[in-house]
């Protein structure tokens, strides 16, 4: 993600984010089902940490953890967190080939081009391991736009997300879908899918 814009939200609002996120009662059933289907000690990716607290709790369940976010300011909170060893990093600097056994990749690649999202997809299939579980999710919806406090914002619909993901070599196993108000303060329709490489 390089939108200069959306990333200057996040930096001037990351503890706001912070907060927001620290108890999402949508999030935390997702991210128990990916832990659940790792063993203990698995190498994981957290792509788009934010402030690390789904990589905290990866990080507490035994996973070891790699997490990356475009704003340092969410990166220094998340290495904040035991654990959790975090960088900054672009979706353009996913690399490596076989090197984790899950990549969560929650509410990060909506603020992707969707000119780009099969190439990011690409590489996240080349970077996970084979059997390995893919979890993503965006906002649900058609085009891109803008919201109230200037992020922007790629919508799909379930059968495009779904297209993508296979198309970049994936099988997708389940999926969920739900509404949550953000940081903008607005309701946004979600899907999530999980998929194994």
């Amino acid at each position: 993600m390089s939108d200069r814009e959306t990333l200057g939200v996040y930096a001037k609002k990351a503890q706001e984010y912070a907060n927001l996120a620290e108890d999402d009662p949508n999030e935390r059933p997702l991210r128990d089902a990916f832990i659940a289907a790792l063993p203990k000690g698995a190498h994981v990716l957290d792509l788009g940490c934010g402030p690390g607290q789904s990589a905290a709790a990866m990080a507490k369940a035994g996973l070891r953890v790699t997490a990356t976010d475009a704003v340092p300011e969410m990166v220094a909170m998340a290495d904040q967190h035991e654990g959790v060893a975090a960088h900054v990093a672009t979706f353009d600097q996913i690399e490596g080939e076989a090197l984790y056994d899950g990549i969560w990749a929650n509410f990060s690649l909506l603020h992707a081009a969707r000119a780009d999202m099969p190439r990011h997809l690409e590489a996240l299939r080349r970077a996970i391991k084979p059997g390995g579980i893919f979890h993503i999710a965006l906002k649900s919806g058609e085009g891109e736009k803008r919201d109230s406090i200037g992020r922007l914002y790629t919508y799909y619909t379930d059968a495009e997300l779904s297209g993508l993901v296979i198309t970049a070599g994936f099988t997708v196993t389940d999926r969920t879908s739900g509404s949550t108000v953000g940081l903008d303060g607005t309701p946004a329709n979600w899907i999530a899918l999980r998929a194994h490489a």
